[in-house]
């Protein structure tokens, strides 16, 4: 069984908007949502064992969320329940299909979290990341589940998913990010998360020396860019895990072995509706393929060669561009991408 464990929360994404009120503000739609939460719904589709550890409100909107993990197979037993509300994040989606969010987290369940005494006894895999990783009192105990975990033997995923307006002191989270690297084998970051972590902001205001080794921002040239991430990386690589995948939006996905391995895929060409979700479909299919491959260990992950790997990333390259030919979080099912 697959653990996936952090936030549940409601998007409010933009719905359409009748040419006659330009003048108005277009409908605000929920949809189920939150990084952690995409990524059990999109594992249960594959059809992956698959349960979501996290605190998740007593609400209308709490309901709903377990209703489609339940949907999706997904086992809730781990999940925590409390009165608070349910945290929302109001999407605010560009020209291009991505999206930005504005959060509205203080006071809702799934900030207090609490350390459970233990995962499932099938557990094989932890997955973790986002908002969960940031807000406390939660965070803090997330971060002990993975510790915990690690010590356990258990794999563990983690997709640190930067929302930089949720972070009030930069560095001191980047340098807690660096902290965690030990205890994970499996690291998947979009390449403007690795750019954030690496304190490479392409700006001209003053470069973060925490845990960026006084990285300069650089300028927006994609191969400038690639040549930053590519080192951060490689720097990370040195902490723990064993494996990094980067996404690099509609350019694909690469992934980087602590040996020096590199390894390309390019995107799979698709209309894009919005990218809501796209990163953690990505999140779900490399751990279901790796699962495939019999490689939810460290020893097995690191054996994996290019072949292998070629397999992995493409399979999640197709899901996370069906995830982004349609509005909304919504993961393909395993019948869509059989070959």
């Amino acid at each position: 069984m697959i653990v996936v464990a952090g936030e549940a929360l409601i998007d409010l994404v933009p719905g359409p908007q009748a040419p006659s009120q330009d003048s108005q503000l277009p409908p605000l739609l929920p949809r189920r949502g939150g990084g952690p939460y995409n990524t059990a719904v999109a594992l249960g589709r594959l059809g992956s064992p698959t349960a979501f550890c996290s605190r998740v409100s007593t609400d209308a909107f709490g309901e709903a969320l377990l209703r489609g993990l339940r949907d999706a197979g997904v086992d809730t037993s781990p999940v925590q329940r409390g009165s608070e509300p349910t945290t929302l994040a109001v999407a605010d989606i560009s020209p291009d299909g991505s999206a930005g969010y504005g959060f509205y987290a203080d006071g809702t369940a799934d900030r207090l979290f609490a350390l459970p005494p233990a995962l499932p006894d099938a557990t094989r895999a932890l997955s973790l990341g986002t908002c969960s990783l940031v807000l406390e009192p939660g965070a803090s105990a997330y971060e002990a589940l993975l510790r915990r975990a690690a010590r356990q033997g258990v794999f563990t995923a983690l997709d640190p998913n930067i929302r930089p307006g949720l972070i009030p002191d930069p560095d001191a989270y980047r340098a807690r990010f660096r902290s965690w690297l030990p205890d994970v084998a499996l690291l998947k970051l979009s390449e403007e998360d690795a750019r954030w972590l690496a304190g490479a902001e392409a700006d001209d205001g003053p470069a973060p020396v925490s845990g960026t080794g006084g990285r300069p921002p650089v300028p927006e040239d994609s191969a400038a860019v690639t040549e930053v991430v590519t080192a951060a990386a490689r720097e990370w690589l040195t902490a723990g895990p064993a494996a990094i995948v980067i996404t690099r939006g509609g350019a694909g996905l690469t992934v980087l072995t602590p040996d020096g391995g590199a390894l390309s895929v390019p995107g799979e060409q698709v209309t894009v509706v919005d990218t809501i979700g796209a990163g953690d479909t990505v999140n779900a299919a490399l751990l279901h393929r790796l699962d495939a491959h019999h490689a939810l260990s460290r020893p097995a992950l690191a054996a994996l060669g290019p072949v292998d790997w070629q397999d992995i990333l493409g399979f999640a390259a197709r899901a996370a561009a069906l995830t982004c030919s349609r509005a909304g979080a919504e993961p393909p099912f395993a019948a869509e991408l059989t070959d």
